[in-house]
């Protein structure tokens, strides 16, 4: 019942917010990535399936964008209706997650927190991949949740879900390992306990670990296969290179590790950062300097090698710039590239209204509590732990985006939300209220909360105007 409620809360305000949208000038006119998506989502609805070219950029929303055109025709208030599904679908999935890791009532809280997060309003409702993005990380929550007593179909699902997240997200592919290293590491773990075996059952070990190899690794590795063999050999097909996803590693790693960096997006040629432009810029760029043509492979080298010589030289400088990216990384401000959620808001009373308590600036801080407050239990959560930590470092290993840290957003409502499990309360009455792990807690809740409003961007203004003279001047 209560993920019914979930998911009628989610649906009700994101349709409202679409239908608020259509008299704004952003609900026609699609501005970069959003633009390029929609370009190749038509080629794909016409019959181009396969493509000429090794895949830059992520191709599973742009395929399923395409199955939408196919099935409806190119209409965008149908893309964004479905997407709204979907959203709301999310927020059911953290719901269930937050059951299965503390409580029915962390459930609940978790879900609608996310049903009514203002950025994820604002994503489902744009042509984005950050749709895709939160459906399949909840999911994977909602499964991970769930490996005590998973068997080998949970796993397959779990691998195809991380598979199809990695055809969203390059960056999940850090995610794959971390769960596949967290597979091989559980036969050393007692399954009802999560501490680790004595010596006096060290003979039980080669025989759990075979189990655990078959029922929960083979089938983790076969769904991933299932959902990521087709495109590497995909690729492999067309120049015979070796491409687990996409070919852009090399310059989305440079454009967030170079002397001119800022922790955020610039386009390697200035001003030329849509994607018509990013691969062509990065390409040519590279063949001017090596003097010959140079395969998609081969420009991602050369670009890595650019970042790797830069980090290796100017360590100092590397770091600076290191530390601004994580407070970008967990800042009130949302780093906009093309579309800003500030200028749809001026369309949006949804937005106005949920975006005054929807932001990092908020989230912080109290998701930090709430690991503080759920400590007691880390045995059982450390691959929660893990697989937030590993996210975060995928993304400050590049470059900060709204829409590239927005995955860590169902992590840190989970946390936010642990206070409302009984239990977690009963550790805060009788540990924290302590006079000094009191002031202790208080002190790191007051730096989290100072630096993550800190404000490390330009103005919401300026934001706004930005995103209108983009518009203006398509």
């Amino acid at each position: 019942m209560y993920a019914l409620l979930i998911f009628a809360v989610a649906l009700a305000v994101r349709l409202v917010h679409i239908w608020q949208l259509k008299g704004s000038p952003f609900f026609d006119t699609l501005l970069g990535d959003a633009n390029g998506y929609d370009l190749w989502a038509q080629r794909l609805a016409a019959g181009d399936w396969v493509g000429s070219e090794v895949f830059y950029q992520a191709p599973l929303y742009p395929y399923f964008l395409g199955v939408v055109y196919a099935l409806f025709g190119r209409d965008l208030l149908i893309v964004r209706v479905v997407q709204a599904l979907i959203g709301s679908a999310s927020c059911v999935l953290l719901g269930l997650a937050g059951a299965r890791l503390f409580s029915r009532q962390v459930g609940l809280a978790a879900g609608l927190a996310l049903a009514l997060w203002a950025p994820a309003i604002f994503f489902d409702a744009v042509l984005q991949k950050s749709v895709l993005d939160m459906l399949f990380m909840c999911l994977a929550l909602w499964l991970v949740a769930g490996v005590d007593r998973a068997g080998k179909w949970h796993w397959l699902a779990l691998g195809m879900t991380m598979g199809a997240l990695a055809l969203t997200r390059e960056n999940a592919l850090l995610l794959i390992a971390v769960i596949a290293v967290a597979a091989v590491l559980r036969p050393f773990y007692d399954g009802s306990t999560n501490v680790l075996r004595t010596t006096d059952s060290i003979v039980e070990r080669p025989q759990n670990r075979r189990r655990t190899y078959v029922e929960q690794l083979l089938p983790f590795a076969l769904g991933l296969a299932l959902i990521m063999l087709p495109v590497v050999a995909r690729n492999y097909s067309i120049d015979g290179g070796l491409y687990l996803t996409t070919s852009q590693f090399g310059s989305n790693f440079y454009i967030g590790n170079n002397p001119k960096a800022d922790g955020t997006y610039a386009s390697i040629r200035f001003g030329r950062g849509s994607p018509e432009f990013e691969r062509l810029d990065a390409t040519e760029v590279a063949q001017e300097a090596v003097g010959r043509t140079l395969s998609p492979a081969e420009v991602s080298s050369f670009w890595t090698g650019r970042a790797i010589d830069f980090i290796t030289s100017q360590p100092g400088a590397w770091l600076r710039l290191t530390g601004r990216k994580l407070l970008l990384l967990f800042n009130r401000s949302e780093m906009i590239d093309t579309e800003s959620q500030e200028s749809h808001a001026e369309f949006s009373t949804v937005l106005q209204v949920l975006g005054w308590i929807g932001h990092f600036g908020l989230l912080v801080p109290l998701a930090v509590f709430g690991m503080i407050s759920t400590w007691p239990d880390r045995r059982r959560l450390w691959l929660v732990y893990a697989l937030l930590v590993t996210y975060a470092a995928s993304v400050v290993m590049f470059f900060v985006f709204a829409r590239y840290r927005y995955p860590l957003v169902p992590f840190l409502l989970l946390f936010a939300c642990a206070p409302f499990d009984s239990r977690v309360r009963q550790y805060i009455a009788d540990t924290l209220a302590q006079g000094s792990k009191k002031w202790q807690v208080a002190a790191i809740l007051a730096v989290l909360a100072i630096s993550s409003n800190w404000p490390v961007l330009s103005s919401t203004r300026t934001l706004s105007e930005r995103a209108r003279e983009v518009l203006a001047s398509t």
